[in-house]
């Protein structure tokens, strides 16, 4: 009978034509700090001592010469969108690992940690080896308290210039002038890098006896060492006991007692202008140098044999004989002491390449630019890094776990990846994840996005040995798409056992050759389709940062959420995608769009983090990355209503009238409409709507938070609703005149510029149009229908 009751009936009716999601875009936190810095670029949800906030990597925090980059973090109290912190771990973490932290872009990869705290890498961290810069990445493990564990860099290692250097100097009576030999000396001690972590270098002097004018412990600076020897003397004396003198340096000057360190290659220098006088006591020398690995240069200084005009040859067999093998790289002789200087910078390239040269076609770089940080996954014995800049950007992984460090050998991945495409910079490593199989073993996934230029993706065991073995190997499709560059995977029906692997391509190109990007679906690892998004053609990058939802709606499965920050002229937005048994729903049941959260948004979706209720409702919140800002999306609770419709009588009688209406009699009956709620959410909400007093009493209709959206947008730009008739054919009437009746109806979606095109066939004419609104309408607030007639001839 009610008026009102009827509207709710018929507005309950309509609920089957509506998507139904539940995160809130009406009341989002919304945290800035300084874009320049690139705050936002990744996101970590974060809880310790009942304190809930939001870790935000900013990798380019810093000056524009020292990009050391940063974590800020932000803290999810009553106060919506309140200031964030900086934590300052760089300046914590890495203060003790180098003195040189310029550009290291901590932030970039935050990853939470086992079981507790949170991994934060800088992948760009360099090693300063001589003049060149190593980027091998590193990692700081942080407690939950933001105190600094560890740090973690796998695949940093000692400087081919690590080295103690004696240099073992003839000071007798005939080296002359005196002040070439310091000139020589601060020259060549000038292009070693002195550091404790680099070259030390000690000078032992010596003519009848020899002397250690300093030792390798007692310089830590080139400039301390280049001043030092220009206060050198010289001994003077009339012998040359360079035999003596040698195996004093072997025993003495190379002891641990003088600052000699473990693991460094060890040097000495003889420079030496005359024959010795104990010459038969060499071959004794030489060997103490042969048992401590000691590498020997030898110069011959020729300027007292052409002075006086006397045959050097004895005396240069005797330097060749001092020198290590071979004569060509360890031998020198000058004319005289002035032309020292000239073997400076052959002799500093010679011993800066000790360490073994490059054979012809062999990779210049093994671990030196890894990247560690780059990508990083945790697992439940340890974390897999990728390696994205190893093998000359070839990529590759490593886990270091509880059972030790497991590098697997470039060979490892040969039958994936061959040898003769080693120099096309494949980048394996660029994404890291695990998934469980059926029969409950492990597989380890990385991506190598620029494999033969398409991309691919490998699954594969590790063994604590490094053996490894590709189960499967996924590839893409489109050149220069990324694939490869996100995977996930998702356990949607919480059995422990992985269901679905997800992998991004980003940068694939769509319609109008616009990034719009693809996610592609692997179910049991075979392909499974795609997922589906906003199908308007627009540079999106689509799924650009990809993360597992645990049960965002309720029903017991995992969901998905698809970061494309691209969207809407770079404004960014992100994608649900519900899971549903042991498969992910392809069409998304919520689009965010960054410019429905605030109009100053640029990127939003370009990194994801869900794992924690922030807002203390009980329910799991979503954490997005955007350039500049960092946003907190709180989910809701959901509510299943159940309706009833019951009637008294169960039967109408149209003979017998009841009841009157409009001055008629009509045959009326009672309808009763019973509505049950039912929370499906955890945590602290009740299970019914509680007592209310006048439900009935109003329907309304007006601005409130929204949590459904019309099926079909037909209206969205560059979309088209294409309508066929039953019949492939029509039959034309005597009538010359034919006319073609089209109604349209706007409910309520967003149209602009509608456009409504009619295809006939040749042997007709289109003669009229005629256009009638229809001012009624069976819903409130809708759109009037449109009706327009077509004549054709």
């Amino acid at each position: 009978h009610s008026p009102r009751l009827r509207e709710k009936i018929i507005m309950s009716l309509f609920t089957v034509l509506c998507q139904c999601f539940n995160i809130d875009v009406k009341n989002p936190r919304i945290f800035t700090g300084p874009e320049d810095a690139l705050f936002g670029f990744s996101v970590l949800q974060h809880e310790a001592n009942g304190e809930k906030s939001m870790l935000v990597g900013a990798p380019w925090d810093g000056p524009p010469n020292n990009r050391k980059g940063d974590v800020y973090k932000c803290i999810v109290g009553e106060e919506r969108n309140s200031n964030c912190s900086k934590v300052n771990l760089g300046e914590t973490a890495l203060r003790n690992v180098s003195k040189n932290l310029r550009n290291s872009h901590l932030g970039m990869t935050l990853t939470p940690d086992s079981p507790d705290g949170f991994l934060a890498c800088a992948p760009l961290w360099s090693q300063e080896c001589g003049t060149s810069m190593f980027s091998t990445g590193i990692c700081a493990s942080v407690s939950d308290d933001l105190e600094p564990r560890e740090t973690i860099s796998p695949t940093a290692q000692r400087c081919s210039t690590y080295m103690d250097i004696v240099i073992v100097l003839d000071g007798s009576n005939s080296i002359y002038p005196w002040y070439e030999v310091q000139n020589f000396l601060s020259n060549i001690l000038s292009k070693f890098h002195i550091s404790s972590d680099q070259m030390q270098v000690g000078i032992l002097q010596y003519g009848e006896v020899a002397v250690h004018e300093w030792s390798l412990k007692d310089y830590q600076t080139t400039q301390d060492v280049v001043e030092a020897a220009k206060n050198i003397s010289r001994q003077e004396g009339r012998e040359t006991r360079t035999a003596y003198a040698i195996h004093m340096a072997c025993t003495e000057a190379f002891s641990a007692d003088r600052g000699a360190r473990e693991g460094a290659t060890k040097v000495m220098i003889v420079v030496t202008d005359g024959e010795s006088h104990d010459g038969e006591e060499l071959p004794d020398a030489l060997e103490e140098c042969e048992k401590r690995n000691i590498t020997r240069y030898a110069i011959a200084v020729l300027g007292h044999y052409i002075r006086r005009q006397q045959d050097p040859e004895t005396f240069i067999s005797e330097i060749k004989y001092i020198a290590s093998d071979p004569d060509e790289k360890f031998f020198f002789n000058v004319t005289d002491e002035a032309a020292l200087n000239d073997i400076v910078d052959a002799l500093g390239d010679r011993i800066f390449t000790l360490e073994g040269t490059l054979g012809y076609n062999e990779s210049s770089f093994h671990m030196e630019m890894s990247q560690i940080g780059f990508s990083t996954h945790t697992l439940d014995d340890g974390i897999l890094f990728g390696m994205v800049g190893a093998y000359d950007w070839d990529g590759g992984v490593l886990k270091e776990g509880t059972n030790g460090r497991i590098v697997p050998p470039r060979e490892a991945f040969e039958s994936e990846f061959p040898l003769e495409l080693k120099n096309h910079a494949a980048y394996l490593g660029y994404t890291v994840s695990s998934v469980t199989v059926g029969d409950w073993r492990r597989l380890y996934v990385a991506g190598a996005p620029r494999f033969k230029h398409k991309g691919k993706v490998i699954l594969f065991e590790l063994s604590d040995d490094g053996d490894v073995n590709i189960v499967q190997a996924l590839n893409g499709d489109q050149i220069g798409s990324y694939y490869g560059s996100e995977v996930c995977g998702l356990d949607i029906d919480q059995d422990g056992i992985t269901d679905v692997l997800l992998v991004a391509a980003p940068m694939y190109l769509g319609l109008g050759n616009k990034e719009a990007g693809r996610v592609y679906i692997y179910t049991v690892f075979v392909s499974n389709g795609t997922l589906k998004s906003e199908e308007k053609s627009q540079d999106a990058r689509f799924g650009y940062a990809l993360a597992a939802a645990p049960d965002l709606n309720h029903d017991g499965f995992t969901d998905l959420l698809v970061g494309a920050p691209l969207e809407d002229e770079h404004r960014g937005a992100i994608y649900v995608y519900h899971g549903d048994g042991i498969y992910v729903n392809h069409n998304y049941k919520q689009r965010i769009a960054g410019s429905s959260i605030s109009s100053s948004l640029q990127y939003f979706g370009r990194s994801l983090s869900v794992r924690l209720d922030l807002d203390g409702d009980g329910l799991i919140d979503l954490a997005v990355g955007a350039q500049g800002s960092a946003v907190l999306l709180s989910s809701r609770s959901i509510v299943q209503i159940n309706v009833s419709l019951s009637f008294k009588p169960h039967s109408i009688n149209v003979i017998q009238k009841t009841c009157q209406r409009g001055g008629r009699e009509s045959a009326c009956l009672d309808a009763t409409a019973c509505f049950t709620a039912v929370s499906r959410s955890p945590g602290s909400h009740s299970n019914s709507f509680g007592s209310y007093g006048h439900l009935w009493d109003k329907v309304q209709i007006g601005d409130i938070t929204l949590f459904t959206f019309p099926v079909s947008q037909v209206s969205v730009s560059f979309q088209c609703v294409f309508l066929h008739r039953q019949k492939p054919y029509v039959i034309r009437s005597p009538r010359r005149r034919l006319a073609v009746e089209v109604q349209l109806q706007n409910r309520l979606e967003n149209a602009y510029n509608t456009s409504l095109t009619l295809h006939y066939s040749r042997n007709l004419h289109f003669s009229s149009l005629s256009i009638r609104v229809e001012k009624h309408s069976v819903l409130t607030h809708a759109m009037p229908h449109t009706l327009t007639n077509i004549y054709l001839r």
